[in-house]
């Protein structure tokens, strides 16, 4: 690799790690505008979301230059294949977290509805597998990728549970059948961003080992 490459793709890497910063600091806002009812940090995460598209932006014409200019190979290439592709679900992350964050919105307007499933739980679980997918990612760590894809099990277990409650709920307080319903989104959402977890932490195996264990569920264990 030339020295300028290297440089470049050191480049790469401080973009792509900036735009992980902005994707879970959303996340977090987002989660506790929910959590405190705080229409204000809720606004802030959907006004916020431009920077993130932009810096997406940044990191795809980033990979794009590299491979017009330099043609890498091997690792250099696997490096630039995965980091187009992580791109694509940090910026999907943070529409999911605008997406949270305008439920919360709705939500901190009206009287508070009964929460029939565990939120607090989702919300932690999918949180920290953000986290560990992006440390993964730092540290090239694939027992902490594995991790990742393990603790997804419990993000869905828990949105499949929640379908059955919110109907529950809302037979029972047909009054906040609209706050039920837009709860009902949050929990798709938080499955959604664990989904694109699961995604970020398959790549970064295939970055460090070259395997591809998308559809292989026994890679998993």
């Amino acid at each position: 690799m030339t020295v300028h490459m290297a440089n470049e793709i050191q480049k790469l890497k401080s973009k792509l790690l900036f735009l992980c910063s902005l994707v879970e600091q959303s996340l977090w806002k987002a989660v506790k505008s929910l959590r405190q009812r705080d229409g204000a940090l809720a606004r802030e995460v959907i006004d916020d979301d431009v920077l993130i598209d932009q810096n997406e932006v940044d990191v795809e014409e980033e990979c794009l230059k590299i491979l017009a200019l330099h043609q890498p190979v091997a690792i250099d290439l696997r490096f630039i294949v995965t980091a187009l592709k992580i791109n694509v679900d940090l910026e999907r992350i943070g529409d999911l977290s605008v997406n949270i964050a305008e439920r919360s919105e709705f939500l901190a307007r009206n009287e508070p509805a009964p929460i029939p499933f565990d939120f607090e739980q989702m919300a932690r679980i999918t949180q920290q597998m953000l986290r560990d997918s992006l440390d993964a990612l730092v540290n090239m760590n694939c027992a902490q990728a594995q991790k990742v894809l393990k603790d997804d099990d419990q993000v869905d277990a828990i949105n499949r549970q929640m379908y059955d409650q919110v109907k529950a709920a809302i037979q029972e307080h047909p009054e906040f059948i609209e706050s039920l319903i837009h709860l009902l989104s949050v929990s798709r959402h938080l499955e959604r961003i664990a989904d694109h977890a699961v995604n970020i932490a398959e790549e970064v195996i295939y970055m460090a080992e070259g395997r591809i264990i998308r559809h292989k569920t026994e890679d998993y264990q």
